[in-house]
């Protein structure tokens, strides 16, 4: 994390994860090329982008192949500098491992007609948040399973407060580890943190306010209300 970054998270209504690295002013991530090429959606900070990343909780993790990449929807956690999950042994991913990887974490998205700007020749467009988390997949020891089913659930289990946190001291010994044989923890070693924030910046305030509203009110897209009040006012 970088200093100040935190100011910027909690504009977003986010937290950054416990045990974030601080980072100098003049850190730079590393250099894959950027999900999208316009800078302007690109000035989020680390904390922020893993903020929004801890809070979603999911997301698809992929590895490169000969062929298609290989993909897995999977909840994870993060801690310190790594995302800490399980996968089904006989998940193609699982056995790709150890292995460079990228954790796609999707979030609010929705479409923008160009009639809302209020402007002229204007084109439809797509809003959206997206972070990415790159670095390494790697098994961790079998030993740290249940450790880890643990933390991921007390993950979202304490967000469901008053209800009681779920344990798995709730299963039989004989049923819990039946069912940790069939599945491994990995850890994905987080190297760099790439985030998009497309909320049209690009465009005069007015213009982002008038898309905002068309937005909040139009039923294609997922999470609008929470994207239309970024787009009010940019976290990044």
């Amino acid at each position: 994390i970088r200093p100040g970054d935190r100011v910027n998270a909690a504009r977003a209504g986010l937290r950054p994860p416990p045990g974030a690295r601080i980072l100098p002013p003049d850190a730079q991530q590393k250099g894959t090329p950027p999900m999208h090429p316009n800078p302007t959606y690109r000035k989020a900070d680390r904390a922020l982008n893993l903020a929004f990343a801890a809070e979603v909780g999911a997301g698809l993790l992929t590895v490169s192949t000969d062929g298609a990449p290989l993909a897995a929807q999977t909840p994870f956690t993060l801690r310190e500098d790594a995302a800490i999950l399980h996968l089904v042994r006989s998940n193609p991913v699982a056995r790709a491992a150890p292995a460079p990887a990228r954790l796609i974490v999707a979030g609010p998205q929705g479409y923008v007609s160009p009639d809302w700007y209020g402007i002229e020749h204007q084109v439809p467009s797509w809003n959206y948040v997206s972070v990415h988390l790159i670095g390494r997949l790697e098994p961790l020891p079998q030993s740290e399973m249940r450790a880890v089913l643990e933390a991921l659930s007390e993950n979202f289990e304490t967000r469901l407060a008053p209800k009681p946190v779920w344990k798995t001291d709730k299963l039989p010994d004989e049923v819990l580890d039946r069912m940790m044989r069939q599945i491994q923890p990995f850890r994905l070693v987080i190297e760099e943190v790439e985030g998009t924030w497309k909320l049209t910046q690009n465009k005069a305030d007015a213009a982002r306010l008038g898309a905002a509203e068309g937005l909040e009110a139009s039923p294609v897209g997922l999470g609008l209300a929470q994207l239309a009040a970024w787009m009010r006012d940019p976290p990044a």
